[in-house]
């Protein structure tokens, strides 16, 4: 939902609100002054709906931040009840010589008395962000499931064409075998990542010891075109058999190999991939080549991004630096 379209729905809410609030008011002429107490009220209000609802509900309304809500709540009641202090015991007693509660008044009373005023403006914003939030998962959803329909649609128009460059491939290696191990070894890596795009299971997600799998057959076969001066480190820790999208990882090596440098023993293309419980952390670097680029291929960082956003909603992290001589990915994901 557009900004522009929730300031207007809220405008008009608000309108709708205090027009009930204050209609009979004007109608009877009531002054200012004898509504002094209300607008106070009310403007203290409209501040901790926005509070709950801008900051409090966004950031900590999730089952892992559940003691964290608690602390911002009754914060935001110390707010509503600070302020409400503030303008109607201090401020109107200064200004106008009138408070809305008596010197006698216990404080444990007046207290107990606006947290139950406050009460309301905390459930309220909990309503229409949850509404709202309701209203973007079913506009993701839908999303997905056209996004899951176009991908089986174009799935299947690739097939035959795909398994038939895979079938050729083998039988293509039969025929090198005699003639170069080392043409018959780059028709294996190839018949390899043929494979492994081809074989991807049902749901989409592998273990990520197949993807470190596909990762280091298709550094091999980039290694037999440049070797020998070839230098990349690839390194992994923790990798077992956690699930991972497939072919998550291989965009930004693809990319770092398509626009970077790999002949500098210097500078190698640094590849980390690292797992630490649920946390996934994948970091990639490499020297930027100034040469001539290849457009013909490669995977733009809107479609990786659009990718992370329909498997990893709000489970992800992409972080992109580039200092005119590196350029370095890292994505963590909660896997």
């Amino acid at each position: 939902m557009k900004e522009t379209k929730i300031i207007t729905i809220h405008l008009i809410c608000w309108i709708t609100v205090l027009a009930y609030f204050y209609g009979e008011a004007l109608i009877e002429g009531v002054t200012l002054r004898q509504s002094a107490f209300s607008i106070s009220m009310n403007i203290i209000q409209v501040i901790e709906f926005y509070i709950c609802y801008l900051w409090v509900y966004p950031r900590f309304l999730k089952r892992e931040k559940i003691p964290q809500l608690v602390g911002t709540i009754i914060l935001t009641i110390a707010i509503f009840i600070a302020s409400r202090y503030l303008i109607e015991q201090v401020l109107y007693k200064n200004w106008f010589g009138m408070q809305n509660y008596s010197d006698e008044t216990p404080i444990s009373k007046y207290i107990a008395d606006n947290i139950y005023y406050s009460l309301a403006f905390l459930v309220v914003p909990a309503a229409v962000y949850s509404v709202q939030q309701n209203f973007k998962t079913e506009i993701a959803n839908r999303k997905l499931k056209d996004e899951v329909v176009k991908s089986e649609l174009a799935f299947l128009k690739s097939q035959i064409n795909p398994h038939f460059l895979y079938n050729t491939l083998n039988y293509v290696y039969a025929l090198a075998i005699p003639v170069s191990d080392k043409l018959a070894n780059a028709i294996l890596r190839l018949s390899d990542l043929m494979r492994y795009t081809l074989n991807e299971s049902p749901d989409g997600m592998v273990t990520l010891s197949k993807e470190v799998e596909y990762l280091e057959s298709y550094i091999a076969l980039f290694e037999m075109r440049f070797e020998p001066k070839f230098y990349v480190d690839f390194s992994t820790v923790g990798v077992a058999e956690q699930k991972v999208a497939a072919l998550m990882l291989i965009p930004f090596v693809e990319n770092a190999f398509k626009h970077g440098v790999v002949s500098d023993e210097k500078h190698p293309i640094r590849i980390k991939l690292r797992i630490n419980g649920k946390r996934l952390s994948f970091e990639v670097s490499n020297k930027i080549s100034h040469a001539q680029k290849d457009h013909s291929s490669g995977v733009g960082l809107v479609n990786i991004h659009r990718r992370l956003d329909l498997i990893y909603p709000e489970k992800h992290e992409l972080l992109i630096s580039n200092n005119g001589n590196t350029y370095k990915t890292t994505l963590i994901l909660n896997i």
